[in-house]
């Protein structure tokens, strides 16, 4: 091969490492005062903690560590690193823990057991990381916020530890995800129909949704791309997984490069373990009072996870406080599309353990 020819090849591979490699440092920013200092009380950390027998890792990060502690459980992709284009400024009100759980992102591992990746595996491990932001920060209670699949375990978890939180706040509260399925089919064949995308629309008719799980394959290689495309996904702002989301993980500088791979490694090691368990069963039945105050925050444009089945599921939940919260504005992650408000309703209603912010009954 020609020198120049060998040249090219070296510049190139040099490029396609090297490149992702100068993204990847892996370390946190810590957060400054006016001087470049860092700030007094602040924490800014990435960890691994032995949780149950596994090491698990997570993200710390608060202006003032003397904050209430929130325990964010994510949906199915770990989505600390969306917090780089969508600024939530929680870590200005609490010391917020975004834990990427047993067998995904920072805590996937290779050879970890699939057996041992089930919801009330994931319960235990809540339970578990909960104790440990206690003794560590010293608070007898802290405050857990789920969203989309992190409310199937979260809502579990909160009914069976209510001593441990103040509260807890859904984000895309999961209750029938099968109806919600059928629902979301529904919807997105209608939309397609009327926008005359013939092509989109003839998949989702070949690829109906039933009664039982798992989902048909067909259906599921179209879901997440339809969502995007017509504004009801991960946000209505977001119209494709691949540039909303994976290139966006690819850029984040918070993590290393093998972190950044596990991400999706992780995702697809765990999805379809805690999927179906999550199409099977339904909520509604299994947890149905919760002992401490509850807040539903729902995008009305979610069909991820649908929004009158949520709102239809709170009516049902007993608690001794609880507020409804429409955000108008949103899709899936209302705390990334609307964050003004998100900080309002958890500074003046969650915080105060009252719901005067909530929709009117």
């Amino acid at each position: 091969m020609p020198l120049t020819a060998v040249a090219v090849v070296l510049v190139a591979v040099l490029i396609l490492v090297g490149v992702p490699l100068l993204l990847s440092p892996g370390t946190p920013k810590p957060y400054l005062d006016d001087r470049g200092r860092p700030l007094a009380h602040s924490v800014s950390e990435k960890i691994h903690v032995n949780i149950n027998g596994v090491e698990q890792g997570m993200f710390i990060k608060g202006r003032d560590a003397r904050n209430p502690v929130l325990l964010y459980l994510h949906g199915g992709v770990p989505d600390y690193f969306l917090t780089e284009r969508y600024p939530t400024g929680l870590e200005g009100v609490f010391t917020v823990v975004w834990w990427e759980q047993r067998g995904s992102g920072l805590s996937y591992h290779s050879d970890m057991a699939p057996e041992s990746l089930n919801p009330e595996q994931l319960v235990s491990d809540t339970l578990a990381l909960t104790d440990y932001l206690r003794a560590r920060f010293g608070q007898d209670k802290i405050y857990l916020m789920g969203r989309s699949g992190g409310t199937f375990f979260g809502i579990q978890a909160a009914a069976r530890a209510p001593k441990r939180y103040h509260a807890y706040i859904a984000v895309a509260q999961i209750s029938n995800q099968l109806g919600s399925e059928r629902l979301a089919h529904d919807y997105m064949l209608q939309r397609y129909k009327d926008e005359g995308n013939n092509k989109m629309a003839q998949r989702l008719e070949e690829a109906p949704v039933g009664d039982t799980a798992p989902l048909p394959d067909a259906y599921l290689k179209v879901r997440d791309v339809a969502m995007h495309e017509l504004g009801v996904g991960t946000t209505h702002d977001m119209k494709s997984v691949v540039t909303g989301m994976f290139l966006r993980s690819l850029l984040h500088r918070e993590y290393t490069l093998t972190e950044k791979l596990n991400l999706w490694r992780g995702k697809l090691f765990s999805g379809s373990r805690l999927w179906n368990t999550q199409l099977s069963t339904d909520l509604t039945k299994k947890v149905t009072r919760l002992e401490i105050p509850v807040y539903f925050f729902h995008g009305v444009y979610d069909y991820t996870v649908s929004y009158p089945l949520a709102k239809s599921y709170f009516e049902l939940l007993k608690a001794p406080v609880k507020g409804f919260y429409t955000f108008r504005q949103s899709a899936h992650t209302p705390f990334f599309e609307e964050p003004e408000k998100v900080r309002e309703i958890l500074q003046a209603d969650v915080l105060t353990g009252t719901n005067g912010l909530a929709d009117p009954q």
